[in-house]
């Protein structure tokens, strides 16, 4: 399974979806990064995604895979566990 990174918050409702998918998925660990606890995280996540400033931001491995409706629309094409699982995606 490749490894999963987050930018969340605690509040935020895109942030527990996109979690409970990659848990539906099979994710067990999710390297969360917090950054309405760590406001300096925001500037490396904004860096990271060239400007994004809303959370969740996600990346699988490598990959850059975006918001939560990206990460939704990556799953119903049938990419999000092929990318998980590096077969892929």
């Amino acid at each position: 399974m490749q490894p999963v990174k987050m930018y969340s918050t605690q509040v935020c409702p895109y942030c527990q979806h996109a979690k409970a998918l990659l848990k539906q998925r099979g994710v067990d660990a999710i390297d969360d990064i917090r950054v309405d606890l760590d406001p300096a995280q925001r500037a490396t996540m904004m860096q990271l995604t060239g400007g994004r400033r809303t959370v969740p931001q996600i990346f699988i491995g490598d990959t850059y895979v975006g918001g939560c409706d990206d990460l939704v629309e990556l799953d119903r094409r049938g990419g999000l566990v092929p990318l998980l699982t590096g077969t892929g995606g």
